[in-house]
C-alpha cells in the first residue's frame, strides 16, 4: 500500500464499456464532465494559461469526496500476521486467523471519530484477498479461519453500512502471488477479453450477467474480474482506491497496467465512486505524512501518459503544483489542466499494518495532521490497523474519539452565524457580530462548484476603530483553517480578497474561539 505510493502515481478518464452478452451494460461517461480537464498548449499565453484554470470545475464526484474531509484506511491482511509491511505472495493462507473478527467494532469506532467512510485493504500487494474469490487460492477460503467460509469484506461491507460509513475498497495493482504463478509481469498481450470470465464450476455459470469487452493483458484482466466480484456482489462502493505500485519483481520483468479498461469498468459498475489515487478524481498529496501545502491547489497541470492514464507534471513531492509559476513551469510538458484533489494519507501508527510494540499518534499530533491537512483545503486518510484478533486495539479506538473532541473544540460555535454581513469587492466578506468577541481560529471556503480563485487574502480585524491584519494567507480552496497565535477581540472582521484568478464565490468566513 502506502510505502508502493513513492512510485509515480498515475490517474486517468475512463474510456466507454461495450456490453457483449446478457442485458446492455452500463455505459460509462463517453467524456469526462465539462471542464474537469481542459486542455492546454505550450504557446497559450500566461493569462490565457491562467483564464482556462480559472475555469476548471470538479465533477459530482468529487465534490462529494471533497465534503467527506476525513476517511480511514483499514490495513488488514496476512502481514497483520506475519510482521511485514510488504509481502512477499507465497505466505501460507493460514496465517491469516484472526481470532474475533469485529467489524461492527471497527464501524463504532470509526463513527464516534468522525469519519464517513473506510478504505479496507481488499487486496494488497501480497495478492492475499480478504474475499473468497474464484479467481485466486490466495484468499481467506484457504485459510482455516472460519472453516475456510470467512469472508472479511462481507462483514467489513455490511458493518459500515449499517454504521453510516460509506465503503472504500484498495485493490493493489501489484501482485506478488500472481507474478509467482505466472500471471502478473508474464509479457503477454493486451487483447479484448470478456468480463466477467467464468472459470470452471462458476456458481454464476447460467445467470444473465451483463458482460463487459475491455483490452487488457492476461494480469489486466485478472484485475477486472476481480473488480468485477466486488463491484458486483458487495453492494454499493464509494471510493476504489489504486496505488502505482509495481510488483518486487525482475527490473526487467514490468507489468502495464491496463488503466483505461479498469476505470471503465469502475464507472460502468459504481457510476459515483470516486477512484484514487491513481485515478482521475483524487491525487496523492505527495508524502506519507497527512500534509498538504501551505497552498494546496486542486487545479494542477497533467501529462497524457497512455493507456488512458494522466499523471502529473511537476514531481510529487514538489512545493508548489498550482500556482501560476507551477502552471507556468509545467506548461511545456502538460496536456491539460486538471481537477485533481490532494488526499493526505497517514497512519496513526509508525507502520501501515499492526505492529504490537507500535502505539498510537498523540491527540496533539493528530490534531496538528487534521491542520495541515483538512485544514488546508485535502481530504485526511487516517489508517487505523486491526490487531491480530481483527479488533481496533483499544489505544486507538480511545486516540480516535480523543481526536474527534480535540478537533470539535478546535472550532465549536461559529461566532459569524446568524450575524449581519456584507459582500465586498472582489468576493471578500464583513461581518458584524453586534459586539466584540475574542476570536483565535478562522475557517475560510470558496464554493469550489465555482473553481478555485483565491489566489492571496487578508483578515483583517477592527480594533479600536481601525482595520488591523489578524492573519494573511495564499490559496483557499475547499477549505482553509487558521489559528491565530492569540486570541484578537473584535466587533467587526472581513476578509479581503488581493488576489484571484476569476470571480470569488465564498461558502464561508466563520470566526471561532477555541475551547481547546
Amino acid at each position: 500500500m502506502a510505502l508502493s505510493r513513492r512510485h509515480v502515481l498515475l490517474a486517468a478518464t475512463a474510456t466507454a464499456v461495450v456490453a457483449t452478452t446478457g442485458p446492455p451494460a452500463i455505459a460509462a461517461p463517453a467524456t469526462a464532465e465539462p471542464h474537469f480537464r481542459i486542455p492546454v498548449r505550450p504557446d497559450d499565453t500566461p493569462a490565457e494559461l491562467i483564464a482556462k484554470a480559472a475555469r476548471v470545475r470538479p465533477t459530482k464526484r468529487q465534490l462529494a469526496w471533497q465534503e467527506l474531509e476525513k476517511t480511514a484506511f483499514l490495513h488488514f491482511g496476512v502481514n497483520t500476521f506475519t510482521g511485514l509491511e510488504w509481502g512477499t505472495g507465497d505466505e501460507d493462507p493460514d496465517v491469516f486467523r484472526p481470532t474475533a473478527l469485529d467489524t461492527d467494532q471497527w464501524a463504532r469506532a470509526l463513527r464516534d471519530g468522525g469519519f464517513k467512510l473506510a478504505i479496507l485493504t481488499v487486496k494488497h500487494h501480497d495478492g492475499f484477498v480478504l474475499y473468497p474469490s474464484r479467481y485466486t487460492r490466495h484468499t481467506v477460503a484457504s485459510s482455516g479461519w472460519r472453516d475456510g467460509r470467512g469472508d472479511v469484506l462481507r462483514s467489513f461491507a455490511d458493518s459500515m453500512r449499517a454504521h453510516g460509513i460509506k465503503v472504500g475498497v484498495y485493490i493493489s495493482p501489484a501482485d506478488e502471488n500472481q507474478y509467482l504463478d505466472g500471471v502478473y509481469a508474464n509479457g503477454s498481450a493486451r487483447t479484448a477479453r470478456t468480463i466477467p470470465t467464468l472459470v470452471d464450476g462458476d456458481d454464476r455459470t447460467g445467470r444473465d450477467l451483463p458482460a463487459h469487452e475491455l483490452d487488457a493483458t492476461d494480469y489486466g484482466a485478472h484485475m477486472l474480474n476481480q473488480l468485477y466480484e466486488v463491484l458486483t456482489e458487495y453492494g454499493p462502493v464509494d471510493e476504489v482506491w489504486f496505488d502505482g505500485a509495481q510488483g518486487r519483481i525482475p527490473p526487467d520483468k514490468v507489468e502495464t497496467y491496463d488503466w483505461d479498461s479498469w476505470y471503465a469498468l469502475v464507472r460502468a459498475l459504481a457510476p459515483d465512486a470516486s477512484i484514487a489515487v491513481s485515478g482521475p478524481d483524487v491525487r496523492w498529496v505527495g508524502n506519507e505524512d497527512g500534509m498538504a501545502r501551505e497552498n494546496e491547489w486542486s487545479v494542477i497541470a497533467v501529462k497524457d501518459s497512455g493507456n488512458g492514464k494522466y499523471d502529473r507534471v511537476l514531481p510529487y513531492d514538489s512545493a508548489d503544483e498550482g500556482s501560476r509559476d507551477a502552471l507556468l513551469a509545467a506548461q511545456p510538458d502538460a496536456a491539460a489542466l486538471q481537477w485533481w484533489p490532494a488526499e493526505c494519507d497517514v497512519s496513526i501508527r509508525p507502520g501501515w499494518f499492526y505492529h504490537a510494540d507500535q502505539q498510537p499518534k498523540s491527540v496533539a499530533e493528530l490534531t496538528d495532521i487534521w491542520y495541515r491537512s483538512v485544514g488546508r483545503g485535502a481530504v485526511l486518510l487516517l489508517n487505523i490497523p486491526p490487531d491480530t484478533d481483527g479488533r481496533l486495539p483499544a489505544a486507538d479506538v480511545a486516540r480516535l474519539k480523543e481526536f474527534r473532541e480535540r478537533t470539535d473544540r478546535e472550532l465549536p460555535e461559529d461566532l459569524a452565524r446568524g450575524a449581519r454581513v456584507r459582500a465586498e469587492r472582489g468576493g471578500g466578506r464583513t461581518v458584524d457580530l453586534g459586539a466584540p468577541r475574542a476570536v483565535d481560529r478562522i475557517r475560510i471556503a470558496e464554493d469550489i462548484r465555482h473553481g478555485q480563485q483565491i489566489e492571496h487574502a487578508v483578515v483583517e480585524a477592527q480594533v479600536d476603530g481601525a482595520w488591523t491584519t489578524a492573519a494573511e494567507l495564499g490559496t483557499v480552496g475547499a477549505a482553509r483553517i487558521i489559528a491565530l497565535p492569540a486570541p484578537v477581540t473584535a466587533r467587526r472582521w472581513r476578509l479581503r480578497v488581493t488576489r484571484a484568478r476569476s470571480t470569488v464565490r465564498l461558502k464561508q468566513f466563520g470566526l471561532y474561539k477555541s475551547q481547546a
